[in-house]
């Protein structure tokens, strides 16, 4: 991934806003909290105006005019430029065409899972699966009711965490299920670990070798 000038995703969630029409701040979240924007990138809206301003100060947006509307604060009404759409473009393009290869929180979590007992890893999983299948029936059913009305050329996000979500859901169960029957392997001796605080001869190699 190279490295943008303004690389905040609310910057690359303005951007899309502004192709269709000029707007004001407040205007543009308004409009991507309408399309459900904020859950398809990790958007902190207090950091909105700083975005707008990073946008301008790069060329990406220019200011159109400053309104007024009655007893309200001045409103400050923002336009697209050429450099802003070839950013949005090469922005977009590289989000579908590169992988993200970034470590998540849970591969993390997963890297060091023995630094806990077996057991616990087990109880965790469960919650774990609880949050994830919650929020697939409530993600499966926003995108039932929105095929009625919605083309699916604006809800293919939407199938792809749901993909996501089900192959993440069924893996876990796989693993909690796994750990909870000792079906794998090094399960006892982890347990035994846990219990004694003694490492199993061929355990301790495999550490050891592990920090060479």
């Amino acid at each position: 991934m190279k490295r943008r000038k303004v690389g905040n995703m609310l910057g690359l969630a303005v951007l899309s806003a502004l192709v269709e029409r000029p707007m004001h701040p407040y205007e543009m979240a308004s409009v991507l909290r309408e399309r459900g924007k904020d859950t398809d990138m990790k958007i902190k809206w207090g950091s909105l105006y700083t975005v707008v301003g990073n946008l301008e100060k790069h060329g990406f947006v220019a200011t159109v005019e400053s309104v007024r509307d009655g007893a309200r604060p001045e409103r400050t009404i923002y336009r697209l430029t050429d450099a802003g759409r070839a950013e949005l473009e090469d922005w977009v393009a590289e989000l579908l065409a590169e992988p993200d290869l970034e470590p998540t929180k849970f591969q993390a979590g997963l890297s060091i899972m023995a630094s806990l007992g077996p057991d616990e890893v087990a109880d965790l999983l469960t919650k774990r699966l609880t949050a994830l299948e919650k929020r697939l029936a409530e993600r499966a059913a926003v995108l039932e009711a929105s095929r009625a009305e919605v083309p699916r050329l604006f809800l293919v996000e939407g199938e792809y965490e749901l993909v996501l979500l089900r192959a993440e859901i069924d893996w876990v169960r796989g693993l909690r299920d796994d750990l909870a029957t000792s079906a794998l392997p090094g399960v006892a001796e982890w347990r035994h670990y846990r219990e004694t605080g003694e490492l199993p001869e061929d355990l301790t190699a495999f550490a050891e070798g592990g920090q060479e």
